[in-house]
């Protein structure tokens, strides 16, 4: 069990060393995943950005994730290609769907980073890191849109997560570091002693803790 995010990040962070990643660049899934990439940026001296997903749901069930909008300049859009299939949309019926959707994305964008610019990853090892994982589906999106940016590599880095949704991702990354992968999965608070449920507040007072993100270090 872990004490608490910061703990789960110098647990990834120790693992994470050892593979010693060139000029990495920590991308945080916000709000949870902030304090854990923190502790990883941190303990590797790497830079430290977020990168935000917005879900894009179905016209019937807003929970069912039809596709992903992961920032960026543009956005991409990530469809779950099975889902949208069994829905009968076209691309066009898809984008209209992803357009309600940008503006939450765009707030969300302007709450965490303001006028500054997404790191550029080309080139370079990024390591995605969240909480936790229970479905997989934003850590998905996240991990197709990163690979239209053309990093040299990309680790994936989360404390706990389900054995068989680790198995489906590992299609998507190069790597994933995952210490805890117990079975049966229960709620990802319960593998937690402290698992607050973070403000936006909290989550800036984090990332300016960390200090500006830069392009090189």
């Amino acid at each position: 069990m872990l004490r608490n995010r910061r703990e789960a990040g110098r647990l990834l962070a120790a693992e994470i060393s050892t593979m010693a990643p060139d000029r990495p660049v920590v991308l945080a899934l916000p709000r949870g995943g902030v304090p854990v990439a923190a502790e990883i940026a941190r303990v590797l001296n790497a830079a430290l950005d977020i990168l935000v997903v917005r879900k894009v749901g179905a016209p019937d069930n807003p929970e069912l994730a039809l596709a992903a909008l992961v920032d960026g300049d543009p956005p991409d859009l990530v469809a779950n290609d099975e889902t949208v299939a069994a829905y009968g949309l076209d691309p066009a019926e898809l984008e209209a769907l992803a357009r309600r959707e940008r503006p939450e994305l765009e707030r969300r964008r302007q709450t965490y980073r303001g006028t500054r610019e997404p790191l550029d990853v080309a080139g370079r090892t990024v390591i995605l890191v969240d909480d936790g994982i229970a479905t997989g589906t934003t850590v998905k999106a996240a991990l197709r849109a990163l690979a239209r940016r053309r990093p040299a590599r990309v680790i994936l880095a989360v404390p706990v997560a389900p054995p068989d949704v680790i198995a489906v991702l590992a299609r998507e990354a190069g790597t994933i570091v995952c210490p805890l992968r117990p079975v049966p999965f229960r709620a990802l608070s319960l593998h937690y002693r402290d698992f607050p449920q973070l403000s936006d507040r909290e989550v800036l007072e984090i990332l300016a803790e960390a200090g500006p993100a830069d392009t090189v270090r």
